[in-house]
């Protein structure tokens, strides 16, 4: 195998501080009108701008579900496009109100940056691309190979602890802008692409020919993905992570934006409580009591929003898998609106 490998180039990572967290975002975030949401610089989607400029993706939705829990209005959200290396730094000063950027919940991020994760809106594993021409079928061939990766990600440890693991060597060609690691793996700098699998599926789609490259079967890592914000400020720790749970819990219970106005006249009591009918649970979070139902009819439920930007009818073509329903066979469960 070694034979087929390039020569590669290496770039230097640099890390990241905390800084302290602050308080009150939520009347920040409405005395200015509109929330600022750190997002990808481009995934198709997850996040990414269309011709028009208009972003779109999961998680540019659940940015919008916020917005529209807060505004009634899903556009009133600013999008700052951010690298690996500067995403963390952007939500501990302030740059941002919460960063969704396809982020991997990790211990250390969750202890020792100043930051609290919300949820989970995407369950996601480690992977491998390769050109089906280097004639591999599993990532257990790939010793002696250059492989392309994002400095300041879990992914870059991750192919570390991999290969070490497995007795294999590697040369790493590292870069700190996700477009850099495209633009090295399509111009053939490198043998190997590693990331999220779900971001293999969405950069294969940008290559100049997609129809060379294959994503080996292996995945090697656990990276649940959402969103985060600053510690210190537990209202609006509770609202954003209640935003997901809200777009969880209208999916099990059939509510979609297509009959979220009629469902309001449902008996059943999770429904009634889900769409603001029954209870005060909105004024817990410091919102209207219908926070629910605006984000169901403005953005959709959680099923919703994933078949429109990832699922089976998209380019990316991704099956719900661990992502469905806890009801269904999958990891995505919420806590009852009670």
């Amino acid at each position: 195998m070694t034979h087929k490998f390039l020569p590669i180039v290496l770039g230097a990572a640099l890390g990241l501080t905390a800084t302290a967290a602050s308080a009150a975002t939520l009347d920040d975030v409405k005395a200015k009108g509109f929330l600022q949401c750190g997002s990808n610089t481009g995934l198709a989607g997850f996040a990414a701008p269309d011709d028009k400029g208009e972003w779109n993706g999961l998680d540019v939705d659940t940015c919008r579900a916020i917005a529209a829990a807060i505004f009634d209005d899903p556009n009133a959200v600013k999008f700052t496009p951010l690298t690996a290396k500067e995403r963390f730094t952007a939500l501990q000063t302030g740059e941002v109100d919460v960063l969704v950027r396809n982020t991997t919940w990790t211990m250390s991020r969750d202890t020792t940056l100043g930051l609290n994760f919300t949820g989970v809106n995407y369950y996601d594993g480690q992977g491998f691309m390769v050109r089906k021409s280097l004639d591999v079928s599993s990532a257990l061939e790939l010793s002696g190979a250059s492989v392309c990766v994002q400095t300041g990600t879990t992914t870059e440890l991750n192919l570390t602890d991999y290969f070490k693991a497995n007795g294999m060597d590697y040369k790493p060609v590292v870069f700190e802008k996700l477009e850099e690691v495209n633009a090295a793996y399509d111009a053939n700098r490198c043998d190997v692409y590693t990331t999220d699998a779900s971001g293999l599926y969405s950069i294969r789609l940008q290559l100049t020919n997609p129809g060379d490259h294959i994503v080996l079967p292996e995945i090697i890592s656990k990276e649940p993905l959402g969103p985060a914000v600053r510690q210190g400020d537990d209202q609006w720790f509770n609202l954003v992570k209640w935003v997901h749970n809200a777009m969880l819990n209208a999916e099990e219970l059939g509510v979609t934006s297509a009959n979220v106005e009629e469902m309001k006249a449902s008996e059943n009591p999770n429904i009634r409580r889900l769409l603001g009918v029954e209870g005060q649970f909105g004024e817990a979070i410091g919102l209207s009591n219908d926070w629910a139902a605006r984000i169901i009819k403005h953005v959709g439920n959680y099923g919703e929003t994933f078949d429109r930007n990832v699922g089976p009818d998209t380019p990316l073509g991704i099956a719900r898998g661990v992502n469905a329903l806890w009801s269904k066979g999958g990891l995505q469960y919420a806590p009852p609106i009670r």
